[in-house]
């Protein structure tokens, strides 16, 4: 994460649909009172889900975050979780070290927790990857492409003020240290990157998987599934300016993502790799070579280094360039193409803002996938950030899967940045993004936390959000959004519903196809209580003609989940037959049972006089039963049993007389 952008912390909800009630005046910066004279619920937009549209997984991947609390991240079953940042840059794996670059005066630091003696083990990734095992999460470390890592475990600073002069900003208790700008704001150029550190290559990354390998097994077995290729490497001029201080090119960047990707790939074929990590928009279509010289010289309309790679923008070269390797190779080195995302209109921060801000904040997330949504920032052109990138990795690198390991949209300790949050989960569901990670996670009490916890963990035992997507619409998704899904595990219809107005809003909600079930269950994140999801009474749904309908009001700033659970059994398996019986046993096969969603299993039981019923579970229709007794008398019936549990009726029964020895 580059230095001139605040770590945010996000008040989020998530809920299957969710619906609030207004937020009190300190949350959302309503004036005192305003709540007691406001007027009766608005008529809202149309809420539609179509059960017959074309649907699509939804990665687990997409709920992830970098750094999360362990008690946080057991609770909702973390499904990712990421070791990156500016810091990771340069890290020396054998030395527990750190620099922390332009965040903090170019200093190595070492690791507080780790017995010297003992390493490697014991270093901060081991208790990270350990912490993951124990939450069942899967783990993304980021490994260097800058080519230096920290030379000892002694403090050392990349721009001493006795070797190179004084300097705008000291870091107070190692007043030695600089920040490597001038007293005259220009920067100290020159320096010597042995100072604080070594130079590192493939080399240094295959002895670091050999030792991941060793304690957790490679990626196939339970071992560290991800490698970030680096971390915002097109501002490493910026951030790591003491040992890079030259903006990366193209050339420098598919060199080196050959080397450390290829090393990767050597170490542990199973392993994932997510690249190229640019810190946002710019990285798209710029180089870090181009960043820094147009940055000076205003050259954005004809940059150089693009200019001289044919004009094509950077994103797009640089996966032509992974696929000329896989092509050349017969090896896959880059599995996601990965590019980190903070919206650039002004809404970073702790503090949500006053209503314009907060209003700005729910409006940005529309960055992620709107073709109409001109940002609202320089950028000043619609970004449409998921759907584009799909777009150039289906043109330049099909198969290719998209990541923003690195994002934020601000205020996650109040209810306007849940809202947010929330709002941009479900968008990464439904855009189909394949992995994502929110930097600087909530604490457990953030509203930011309710938010995932309204995906992962709704109803404090596992409830989660459904696993397909399917095609749910607003009328005004600015208003009220909607976001819809199946879940395989229990074929249950969830729904997302965030309200990002201060009024409530009565909506009508249409499930066209037929819900599966005639109630919906509701959870509730809202101003009401900041600390609890609620469960308000189960709205009942009427059906007719293959579509079911409720119409609900939406509290003001709010997240509602609807959970539509299947309570509709199957129909009896018809077509029941025995083959022909031997004294020991008999084949039984039927005709497959319908079901509103989806038959699961099929018990066949059998009774002989004398005997219990002996059941028999199968996923199949055939069934070849083998312990049975010579010269008895047998009646088999079937019943199936769904996904969500529904066992259906019996079938017609069949007798069937064994023949004696």
């Amino acid at each position: 994460m580059p230095p001139h952008r605040t770590r945010l912390a996000l008040a989020v909800t998530t809920l299957l649909v969710t619906t609030g009630t207004a937020l009190p005046a300190h949350a959302a910066g309503e004036r005192p009172g305003a709540q007691a004279g406001r007027s009766a619920a608005e008529a809202g937009p149309a809420l539609t889900v179509d059960l017959s549209a074309p649907t699509h997984p939804i990665s687990p991947h997409v709920y992830g975050m970098n750094f999360t609390e362990e008690a946080l991240a057991k609770e909702l079953r973390l499904p990712v979780r990421r070791w990156g940042g500016n810091a990771t840059t340069r890290y020396n794996f054998r030395l527990d070290t750190t620099n922390r670059a332009a965040d903090w005066f170019f200093e190595n630091i070492a690791g507080d927790n780790a017995d010297p003696d003992a390493l490697p083990d014991g270093s901060e990734t081991d208790r990270f990857v350990d912490q993951d095992k124990r939450t069942g999460t899967d783990s993304v470390i980021t490994l260097p492409l800058i080519g230096w890592a920290p030379k000892e475990r002694a403090k050392a600073c990349g721009f001493s003020v006795a070797k190179y002069g004084p300097q705008q900003s000291t870091d107070q208790w190692a007043p030695d240290c600089g920040n490597g700008v001038k007293p005259d704001g220009t920067n100290v150029t020159g320096n010597d990157p042995h100072d604080t550190s070594v130079e590192i290559g493939a080399e240094y990354v295959t002895d670091w998987m050999a030792h991941l390998r060793g304690r957790y097994g490679d990626a196939a077995h339970g071992g560290v599934r991800f490698y970030n290729l680096d971390n915002e490497p097109d501002i490493w001029h910026s951030t790591h300016r003491d040992v890079h201080p030259a903006g990366a090119s193209y050339d420098e960047m598919r060199d080196k993502t050959y080397e450390i990707a290829g090393a990767v790939k050597a170490a542990d074929p199973k392993a994932q790799t997510l690249g190229p990590v640019g810190w946002g928009w710019s990285s798209i279509t710029l180089s870090g070579s181009d960043q820094q010289r147009c940055a000076i010289e205003g050259c954005w309309s004809n940059p150089p280094d693009q200019a001289a790679h044919g004009g094509v923008p950077f994103g797009e070269w640089y996966l032509q360039q992974m696929r000329a390797y896989e092509q050349a190779h017969g090896v896959r080195i880059l599995d996601y193409y990965d590019n980190h995302w903070y919206p650039q209109a002004g809404v970073f921060g702790d503090d949500p803002g006053d209503a314009a801000k907060q209003a700005l904040r729910l409006r940005q997330t529309r960055t992620l996938w709107d073709r109409a949504y001109t940002d609202e920032s320089w950028i000043g052109q619609p970004v449409y950030l998921i759907p584009r990138m799909k777009e150039m990795v289906a043109k330049n690198y099909p198969g290719t899967k998209v990541a923003v390991t690195e994002y934020s949209f601000g205020a996650l300790g109040s209810l306007n940045g849940a809202l947010a949050q929330a709002d941009v989960l479900g968008i990464l569901g439904r855009e189909g993004a394949d992995l994502a990670t929110l930097w600087s996670p909530p604490s457990s009490a953030d509203p930011g936390a309710y938010a995932f916890r309204m995906y992962l963990n709704h109803d404090g035992k596992g409830g989660r959000f459904g696993d397909t997507s399917v095609l749910s619409t607003s009328a005004d998704q600015s208003r009220l959004a909607v976001y819809g899904a199946k879940r395989s595990a229990d074929g249950a219809l969830t729904l997302m519903v965030v309200n990002k107005t201060g009024s409530d809003l009565t909506s009508p909600v249409t499930v066209n196809g037929g819900a599966p079930g005639a109630t919906a269950q509701v959870y509730q994140y809202s101003g009401a209580d900041l600390t609890a999801i609620t469960r308000p009474a189960d709205l009942p749904l009427s059906t007719r003609a293959g579509s079911a309908t409720a119409s609900t009001t939406f509290p003001a700033n709010s997240i509602t989940a609807l959970v539509v659970a299947d309570t509709v059994p199957p129909c009896a398996p018809t077509g029941l037959k025995a083959g022909r019986p031997t004294a020991r046993g008999v084949t039984l096969t039927w005709s497959p049972a319908t079901d509103n969603v989806a038959v699961k299993e099929y018990e066949l039981s059998r009774q002989s006089a004398g005997q219990p019923v002996k059941t028999t579970v199968t996923a199949t229709t055939r069934v070849a039963v083998a312990d049975l007794s010579p010269g008895r008398r047998y009646t088999f019936w079937v019943r199936a049993r769904d996904l969500a549990g529904n066992l259906g009726p019996k079938s017609q029964t069949v007798q069937v007389t064994t023949p004696p020895r």
